[in-house]
């Protein structure tokens, strides 16, 4: 059952692209593949971040599933416009505009391409500064670099489950801003922390 990236956080968990809880698998266990624990302890040196702390750890899988759920709903936003002038053009060329006279084919195919490189110029301005945010960027390359730890534990041996952590790759953020400030502590209700 979905539940918030703040409750999964209370109760010592992060939640997945689709809002799933699951388990942050321990740094001790991380750190038990030799070739993980150095990979960490480098990358960790390179961004300046503890990757085998796992209060760390969960504090930055938190704010890096806020992000993408910002980008989700603008995404859903402009994906059902995208599709109907895109994929729907050619339905729309085969029984109407392919009968029309020339001016009206290419009246259609040049408002097309204006409607959609409208819409996807829209969809960068409107997540423009998310993408440029220094912060915003420090936490997806600490996230990019998270997964190829795991992905070293769980290749040496260590009891990782297979899609953990359970999201995509950023393709995106591979520059580190020592200078950008840190993303603020989700502060918990006391009493509430991490189990």
């Amino acid at each position: 059952m979905p539940m918030s990236e703040y409750d999964a956080l209370q109760n010592g968990q992060f939640t997945d692209d689709g809002g799933e809880p699951h388990d942050l698998v321990p740094g001790s266990v991380i750190a038990a593949v030799p070739a993980a624990r150095e990979a960490a302890e480098r990358y960790g040196r390179e961004v300046r971040f503890d990757f085998l702390d796992d209060q760390a750890v969960l504090r930055m899988l938190y704010h890096r599933r806020r992000d993408t759920g910002k980008a989700g709903v603008l995404g859903c936003l402009f994906t059902l416009p995208l599709f109907v002038f895109t994929a729907g053009a050619w339905p729309f060329w085969d029984l109407v505009a392919s009968e029309k006279p020339r001016p009206f084919q290419i009246g259609f195919i040049a408002a097309d391409a204006v409607i959609v490189c409208g819409l996807l110029v829209s969809l960068y301005l409107l997540r423009r500064r998310s993408l440029l945010d220094e912060t915003n960027r420090n936490m997806r390359c600490r996230a990019r670099l998270y997964r190829k730890i795991v992905v070293l534990a769980r290749n040496g041996g260590a009891d990782v489950p297979t899609l953990y952590p359970h999201y995509g790759m950023y393709a995106t953020s591979r520059k580190f801003f020592p200078e950008a400030p840190e993303h603020p502590v989700p502060v918990l209700p006391e009493g509430n922390g991490p189990k």
